[in-house]
């Protein structure tokens, strides 16, 4: 994160086995061409898991934004992540703004414009 301060942030903790996840992941590829246009960051953390499944899981969505994954759990744990899929929206300040539990429609052009709010 010490590389992204000063930048808007979306963090997305998710895992292949959740049903919710597996079906917002369109959409936040959709998201991203947005998001990265406009200076937005976007981090998918996945949590826990066999990490042959994750992959051929990306590559069956064409998914092209960063994927991270925390195979013990400490950082979802860190950020006190509920449940699955849960979404964070740090300001350029890297103060959590936004949180959303479950799935979201995340190229919704009301995301889209709360997320490019936080910018200023």
């Amino acid at each position: 994160m010490s590389d992204l301060k000063g930048k808007v942030v979306l963090v997305n903790f998710w895992a292949t086995w959740c049903p919710p996840c597996r079906a917002e992941i369109p959409s936040m590829e959709r998201a991203w061409s947005k998001l990265k246009e406009g200076g937005i960051a976007m981090l998918a953390i996945h949590v826990g898991g066999d990490t042959n499944n994750i992959w051929a899981f990306l590559s069956e969505f064409n998914v092209t934004f960063p994927v991270l994954i925390d195979k013990s759990s400490s950082v979802s744990k860190a950020w006190q992540t509920i449940g699955l899929p849960t979404t964070y929206i740090a300001d350029g300040q890297g103060r959590k703004a936004l949180r959303a539990i479950g799935g979201r429609e995340w190229d919704h052009a009301d995301l889209i414009a709360s997320i490019f709010a936080l910018r200023s």
